[in-house]
């Protein structure tokens, strides 16, 4: 893997990082020129400023909850938190709900953003799983499949590539996003079809993951899982209730 892409004297740039920022990029620029063509609406930075840093302590935090006795035993190693990686529900769910109280809060109708926010995400996701599988992060458990691959931390041990799954999941959800949006029959409808589609679509990779998390049921149900069952659950409210109205 290249974890680092370059060194310039004593900086190194890494490869994780440059796909977050590439990722970023892309999807601040479709969000603009959507809500723009969209809704007529334009988006200042401060926006994604602090949708930025809200992804950033949402999936910080739901790393600590992953493990809590841990961190609360040892409470030396909470500082271990900002040095490792992220919980990406964690940073879904804090962003999601701070974008709607900022809609809210300036007008802005929620249900046609969330629609766009919906695609921005797969944007930025998937180039960021990119960047975990060039870092040998979040990768899956032993294989002797032909798509086993062997990352520096798996010591020569081959195993599943869930980063590309995810990747290639994604982006078919992407596409699936973008033919919704084309018959959509009410607001709401994609990002809804989107939180739905990913969340079965984590909940069937978490099987074959093999990096340490944390589990609700010791080996049978990982956090990632409960939360993707319990979103199912929302949104099948929310779906009944938007087959009904339009704005919320």
């Amino acid at each position: 893997m290249y974890p680092k892409l370059f060194e310039i004297q004593n900086t190194t740039i890494y490869t994780y990082a440059i796909c977050i920022v590439f990722g970023t990029l892309l999807a601040v620029l479709y969000t603009k020129w959507q809500a723009k063509k969209r809704l007529e609406t334009y988006l200042p930075n401060s926006f994604f400023y602090i949708v930025f840093i809200i992804g950033f302590i949402g999936g910080k935090l739901f790393l600590f909850f992953e493990k809590p006795l841990s961190y609360i035993q040892n409470p030396q190693s909470i500082l271990s938190v900002f040095s490792g990686g992220f919980v990406f529900y964690g940073s879904f769910i804090c962003i999601t709900i701070t974008i709607i109280l900022y809609l809210k809060k300036h007008k802005v109708p929620v249900l046609p953003m969330l629609d766009i926010l919906a695609i921005t995400t797969t944007i930025v996701h998937s180039i960021g799983r990119i960047g975990c599988f060039f870092a040998g992060c979040c990768h899956g458990k032993e294989t002797n499949s032909v798509f086993g691959i062997t990352f520096p931390n798996t010591k020569s041990i081959a195993v599943h590539p869930t980063q590309l799954y995810e990747v290639f999941s994604i982006l078919i959800i992407m596409v699936l996003l973008f033919i919704i949006k084309q018959k959509k029959k009410f607001n709401g409808q994609i990002f809804m079809s989107y939180v739905v589609l990913y969340a079965i679509t984590r909940s069937f990779l978490e099987f074959f993951r093999g990096d340490k998390r944390g589990f609700i049921i010791e080996n049978i149900l990982s956090h990632s899982q409960f939360i993707a069952f319990s979103l199912l659950l929302l949104m099948a409210f929310f779906y009944l209730k938007l087959k009904k109205t339009i704005t919320i």
